[in-house]
């Protein structure tokens, strides 16, 4: 079930994509110092949506701005589930939460891994 995007709307979305693109193609980021900020940064982002009960602080900002409440998962589809949902409008593949937990968990450490592998000079 897609929903049309209104100017806030597409202000969240392309910082999240450009959020997602750093996530996945940060470890191959030429210089040093920006690779030390993707390793720090990939472990901050996965302790950031744990403490936030699954969501991302964007999603809140927007609910913020919206509704003037920290949380409106009635009110934003997007709440929790902003990968999941992109997924879902674009391919129509419908995941399970726990199944979008693992693919998302286990992409971001393998690009951890890959950074870390960079990082210490092994790939």
């Amino acid at each position: 079930m897609k929903s049309e995007r209104d100017a806030l709307g597409w202000c969240c979305f392309l910082i999240h994509v450009a959020v997602l693109a750093y996530a996945v193609l940060g470890w191959a980021w030429p210089g040093r110092g920006w690779l030390d900020v993707y390793l720090i940064f990939l472990p901050l982002m996965f302790l950031h949506w744990k403490l936030n009960r699954g969501a991302c602080i964007l999603n809140n900002l927007e609910n913020w701005l919206r509704h003037r409440r920290w949380r409106a998962g009635d009110s934003n589809r997007e709440e929790g589930a902003w990968l999941r949902t992109l997924l879902a409008d674009t391919t129509g593949i419908q995941l399970t939460p726990a199944r979008m937990d693992a693919v998302i968990y286990g992409a971001m450490a393998l690009f951890w891994l890959l950074g870390l592998a960079r990082r210490t000079g092994k790939f």
